[in-house]
């Protein structure tokens, strides 16, 4: 038996590319509701769903094209059926999204986000509303479980709660819809993302019982609105807490928030850690994440580095849960 070596080659570069091209199309056929409808119904005529949506019938098809590339349907004309593996990928669909619809712009530049002459000031752009989408469903695929469970361990009465970093205030109104009683602040950064969020607040029903304030999580001054919230959470940006690698800086934020949050007496954080995994041996989304934040100049610290400085920050460790499912997530639960 003879193996044609540069044959092999050839098409293991070009399962490469067409990864590549999969990824994209991933992402792009999720927000347009072409995957939903294929995972609820197993084929698609994607002819016939380009006509109900508007969209270009040939574009629309080149997208499942690239999934049948990859082997996660097969096409047979316009028509695609979901294979064994789709179900993994829909599984997964959010962190293809984070990384070609939310993170893309900072993938792009990359040859010039390197150069340390350009690492100064803003010198990357994300897009934040696509990031709040794709992190939405990240959150229930990875946090949920463990936030639930934590959410239960905690045992006081609580009518105000804050989140911060909220991007398109999902939790918050999970948690206003469970506890009814309960009013809430959602706070962040990005503009686009609470736009987002008092939408969808609005058409929850929730509007009456959310604030969303634009916020920097980092330097945070107490004001009338924070001064009897009970409950934190801060969830997928506590390794910005870390500026410049520090654990002063860490230090200082949670001193902070203790200060602009006097009646606080629970703050979960739940957040990704510094994973030490065989480069050959990566899961989904690990790469991207790491990858990602060494470009953005963000600092990911490990378990024992968060450990190490909720005493000094003012905050009392109560528990430590381990999910460590993609990123090293884990959440902690301080009081």
């Amino acid at each position: 038996m003879t193996v044609d070596i540069a044959q092999s080659n050839t098409r293991g570069i070009a399962s490469l590319f067409n990864s590549a091209v999969a990824a994209w199309a991933i992402a792009a056929a999720w927000e347009i509701g072409a995957l939903d409808e294929l995972h609820r119904a197993r084929t698609l005529d994607t002819a016939d769903f380009a006509d109900r949506g508007g969209l270009d019938p040939a574009s629309t098809t080149g997208l499942f094209r690239a999934l049948s590339s990859v082997g996660l349907v097969r096409r047979e004309g316009t028509v695609v059926t979901a294979l064994d593996g789709f179900d993994e990928m829909y599984r997964n669909k959010s962190f293809f999204h984070w990384l070609a619809r939310g993170s893309a712009e900072l993938f792009q530049q990359i040859p010039a986000v390197l150069r340390n002459e350009n690492r100064t000031g803003s010198f990357y752009r994300r897009d934040s509303a696509a990031i709040a989408f794709a992190c939405r469903e990240i959150d229930q695929v990875t946090y949920a479980p463990a936030f639930w469970a934590a959410m239960g361990r905690v045992e006081f009465p609580f009518t105000r709660v804050a989140d911060l970093g909220c991007g398109s205030g999902a939790r918050l109104m999970q948690i206003l819809d469970r506890h009814p009683g309960t009013t809430g602040t959602g706070i962040d950064i990005a503009r686009p993302a609470l736009e987002v969020a008092r939408a969808e607040a609005d058409a929850a029903g929730l509007a009456d019982r959310t604030a969303f304030l634009h916020g920097d999580v980092l330097s945070l001054e107490p004001r009338p609105e924070y001064a009897d919230v009970e409950l934190l959470t801060c969830f997928m940006m506590g390794h910005d807490f870390w500026r410049d690698g520090r654990r002063e800086n860490a230090i200082a934020t949670l001193r902070r928030l203790r200060e602009a949050f006097p009646s606080a007496r629970r703050l979960l954080i739940g957040d990704a850690t510094r994973t030490d995994l065989p480069d050959t041996e990566l899961p989904v989304f690990t790469l991207g994440f790491e990858l990602g934040h060494d470009l953005m100049g963000t600092f990911l610290p490990t378990v024992a580095d968060w450990e190490s400085v909720f005493a000094e920050g003012g905050w009392e460790l109560v528990r430590t849960n381990r999910i460590e499912m993609t990123v090293g997530e884990v959440i902690f639960e301080l009081a």
